[in-house]
């Protein structure tokens, strides 16, 4: 079956992926998803074999396949962040008053890279 362009419907979508397609606790996969890209981009910066990378964070290699895979559920926050001092990165922690001023919603979580 042919689809005319009139057809077709676009949705723009929000800055996380995860929450356009309803999926829970979507701000939490967004961050996880943000510090894996930036571990594995220190990874590759360093030119680092999977085998070698898992000695470097203390982990096996199939670990590090799930980081290069997106796969990462079995990765907390924490964990994320540990990997990333151990990839001589400084890492900090900021807590601001909620911008969000609507409905008494929750504050927020994010990335933010320099």
């Amino acid at each position: 079956m042919n689809i005319s362009e009139s057809d077709k419907t676009w949705k723009i979508g929000s800055a996380n992926v995860f929450a356009d397609l309803d999926m829970p606790d979507a701000q939490e996969k967004l961050v996880k998803a943000e510090l894996a890209f930036k571990i594995n981009q220190l990874i590759k910066r360093r030119k680092l074999k999977q085998i070698n990378a898992a000695a470097l964070l203390g982990v096996d290699q199939a670990k590090i396949s799930l980081l290069n895979c997106g796969r990462l559920s079995s990765f907390s926050i924490e964990r994320l962040v540990k990997y990333l001092v151990l990839l001589d990165q400084d890492v900090e922690i900021v807590i601001r008053k909620s911008r969000r001023k609507k409905n008494h919603q929750h504050g927020t979580l994010s990335v933010v890279y320099e």
